[in-house]
């Protein structure tokens, strides 16, 4: 691979992964559950719809790299190994599965409901599957405690997440083309 990128598409990376930082600020902690709800699912949706499978990948090992080291970008402002190989660690491991699997999957053109779907069936749903997989191998929880724990509670509002991003995309994409940041 011998890809180049311009400083604008570097630039709007790097945007993302601060944004994805900032978002991990916005949280709601669960007293039933290790995992928070937060607004990073609507960030990692929105990498993916904006960015190419491969940009998108990297932005969020970018951010998993910040936090791997200790900068506090991960829920609630931790960092470092202990959360990122803990409990809820999946989660944050899956993203980079899951902005593949949409980036690729969402197509060349913006379509509200393809996009919507792409979120929930493939982002949704490898998150859900290697994040709660993990957290049933690392702490010998059963499985109907992972899923009342840490899935089925944020069902709904990361549906939610899913059509909220689908809807920003479209006006985000028309700003990053009249910059120049993204090509048709």
């Amino acid at each position: 691979m011998n890809k180049k990128w311009s400083t604008m598409e570097l630039s709007k990376m790097a945007l993302l992964v601060a944004l994805m930082c900032v978002s991990a600020y916005i949280v709601i902690p669960l007293p039933f559950s290790p995992v928070p709800l937060t607004a990073q699912t609507l960030m990692v949706n929105l990498i993916a719809f904006l960015l190419s499978p491969l940009e998108a990948v990297l932005t969020i090992v970018v951010y998993l790299l910040l936090g791997l080291v200790g900068l506090p970008v991960f829920s609630g402002g931790m960092g470092g190994p202990a959360k990122l190989f803990g409990p809820t660690g999946g989660y944050l491991f899956a993203w980079i599965f899951a902005v593949w699997a949409m980036s690729y999957f969402k197509g060349k053109q913006y379509h509200f409901f393809r996009y919507s779907l792409t979120a929930m069936l493939a982002g949704m749903s490898i998150t859900y599957a290697v994040g709660s997989l993990y957290m049933y191998l690392t702490t010998g929880m059963s499985v109907e405690a992972v899923l009342a724990a840490a899935v089925i509670p944020f069902v709904p509002l990361d549906i939610a997440k899913c059509f909220l991003a689908a809807f920003l995309a479209k006006p985000i994409r028309a700003v990053l083309y009249q910059t120049g940041a993204m090509k048709y």
